[in-house]
């Protein structure tokens, strides 16, 4: 009876269990609960929207090597992590996302496939064969674009990356820029030297990528379908063409500025025959956001230069930026690692603004601020370094700048166009600096057999590049930017290696010092002609080798104790790890049960007594 009762139940339990996971598949297949600390397994509102967009469907196709991949536990797990966020995307689409996983094999039709939509075979499997971990998608229209290689140092762009790819193929249509300026972008003659000068790099970099309209400040509008206006140190803007722009960034539009107290790279104010050379944009003002009048001198920051003596002199307001003054945590400067510019302002919201700002770029802690009249009229980098230390702080020189914004107008100027007197949604990304984009603070000319070849010996152009790029997306895809990393540190296990290791250091230190004494003592005994030209060593000398000799060997054992003691406390905190997940935890987890069950057994025991009564 009991046995039959035993089989009974265990064939309960399987139907139970079958049937739990038909539940599951059927009903319960688009439930998600992501428990991690910085949801990385979720979609952010942002690539949601950017799906909620889409018009016509399309297919990704994921290739990963997953058979010539076999023991790159590292990047397997990244390439889980990858599929688990596709996934997500193609769950979330509602049939407008479909999602195809493809392993291309060597010599595949896979790998070809892989190799026509634009992706990169890297060689870094066991026996050099090429490894594929890329992304590529394709629209109706048989558009495609591609991500050639998932590159895990870039994991906290992941998800940016992917939904830049499915944007594109929403809307392939060429992006329009209005480049707004006055500046010689296109070239041009130089009005000091009478030369004919080339048109900017940055200019060139953008024209490679969009649909650039140079708008002088004399032009009363806008091109048709501008996507991105980028503003550089404009000045005498006419009232129209303010007013465009106005209306360009109050009807949600994206807006890149270089506004700069003083742009010392024209050729008059290189001359010094004016004084500061100032932006003129009074909307930003009215908008919530100033670039205060002043220059940044940073006694930290600042490049060297050849002073008018001849000499070579720090310039406090030729500064370069380096990757610690950069967001790391924002994808139009996450990857870039200097940045050069001169008289760069400083940014902060206007009193009463409604604006949200995020810094791009700051200076250091060690600078200050100079009137820019007065910065323009000293040419001597000395007297400017006489102007620093006093009060030292940090300065933002390059924002995003996002949120609710006024017009700078209270009527419109156009009946034909829609007037918007407030937006809650302003993109801008503000730099107090036009310096930025002059050739010679980031490129380095050189001729090659009669061509022109510009070499960059900072990250000028690609901010630009980046901050367009950016842009250049739509709302929803700016708010994406950057999520969490899927990776964990041990951040305890980090804790101990760094403490051994400046223990380790500290000892190895005191090792090369005292060989570097015992040789020269060494070098000095050889030198010292004994009997016969040999080498003769005193008992002292002797002694004193020996003792070294003693006193080397038991040092290289402190430090191999040193060692030792780092990993036993590494052993020991992955033992109690070990201990807690496989003992405690199911310890405690039956306890619990334990004492649930016991609980319901004398609830149910009072019930039936209760009714027996």
């Amino acid at each position: 009876m009991k046995k039959t009762s035993a089989i009974f139940s265990l064939v309960l339990l399987v139907l139970l269990f079958a049937g739990l996971v038909v539940v599951n598949n059927q009903l319960l297949s688009t439930v998600r609960a992501d428990l991690t600390e910085n949801q990385v397994y979720s979609l952010s509102q942002g690539s949601k929207d950017v799906l909620g967009e889409l018009d016509e469907p399309i297919t990704l196709y994921y290739f990963f090597s997953d058979s010539t991949s076999k023991g790159m536990t590292s990047l397997r797990n990244y390439a889980d992590r990858v599929r688990s966020l596709l996934e997500e995307y193609e769950q979330a689409s509602n049939g407008k996302v479909r999602l195809e996983v493809i392993d291309p094999e060597p010599f595949s039709e896979a790998e070809d496939k892989a190799n026509q939509l634009g992706l990169t075979g890297a060689t870094i499997g066991p026996v050099g064969e090429a490894i594929y971990f890329g992304l590529a998608g394709t629209n109706a229209l048989d558009d495609h674009f591609s991500i050639a290689f998932f590159d895990p140092q870039k994991e906290q762009f992941l998800e940016y990356d992917i939904s830049k790819l499915i944007y594109q193929l929403s809307d392939p249509e060429p992006v329009t820029v209005a480049l707004v300026t006055d500046l010689p972008v296109t070239g041009g003659q130089n009005p000091m030297t009478g030369q004919f000068s080339p048109a900017m790099v940055f200019y060139e970099q953008l024209a490679q990528l969009y649909d650039v309209q140079v708008v002088s400040s004399s032009q009363s509008d806008l091109p048709e379908g501008t996507d991105v206006v980028i503003l550089a140190h404009p000045k005498g803007l006419s009232e129209s063409l303010a007013y465009a722009v106005d209306q360009f960034a109050m009807h949600q539009g994206r807006i890149l500025a270089f506004v700069d107290p003083h742009y010392e790279s024209d050729p008059m104010s290189m001359m010094g025959s004016m004084g500061a050379n100032q932006s003129e944009l009074p909307m930003l003002q009215k908008w919530g956001v100033e670039v205060l009048p002043e220059v940044v001198l940073d006694a930290q920051l600042g490049l060297d230069i050849r002073a008018p003596s001849g000499g070579i002199v720090m310039h406090p307001g030729i500064l370069g930026l380096t990757s610690q003054n950069l967001n790391r945590e924002d994808v139009t400067t996450a990857n870039l690692e200097s940045i050069n510019g001169a008289s760069m302002g400083a940014i902060q919201l206007a009193a009463k603004s409604q604006l949200k700002l995020e810094t791009l770029a700051s200076s250091s802690d060690n600078a200050t601020l100079m009137p820019a009249d007065l910065y323009a009229q000293t040419q001597d980098p000395e007297q400017l370094q006489r102007n620093l230390g006093a009060a030292p702080q940090s300065y933002v020189v390059a924002a995003r700048v996002t949120g609710s914004a006024n017009s700078a107008f209270e009527q419109a100027m156009d009946d034909d166009v829609e007037f918007v007197a407030a937006t809650d949604k302003l993109n801008l990304v503000l730099v107090s600096d036009a310096d930025w984009l002059a050739d010679r603070f980031w490129v380095q000319q050189s001729n090659f057999f009669g061509q022109t070849i510009f070499t960059p010996f900072a990250n000028n152009g690609d901010f630009v590049t980046n901050a367009a790029e950016n842009l250049a997306g739509s709302n929803a895809l700016i708010s994406v930017r950057s999520r969490g990393t899927f990776a964990r540190p041990f951040t305890r296990v980090q804790s101990l290696e760094l403490q051994a290791e400046a223990r380790f250091r500290e000892q190895e230190e005191r090792l090369q010092a005292q060989l570097a004494q015992t040789e020269e003592q060494l070098a000095q005994l050889q030198s010292q002609p004994g009997q016969g030209g040999a080498l003769v060593l005193t008992q002292e000398q002797q002694a004193a080798i020996d003792e070294f000799v003693e006193q080397r060997v038991a040092i290289r054992k402190e430090l191999r104790d040193v060692r030792y003691q780092l990993e036993r406390d590494i052993d020991r905190l992955g033992n109690w790890l070990k201990f807690l997940n496989i003992a405690v935890a199911p310890l405690l987890l039956v306890i619990v049960l334990f004492g649930l069950a016991k609980l319901f057994r004398r609830r149910a025991g009072k019930e039936y007594r209760g009714e027996a009564l």
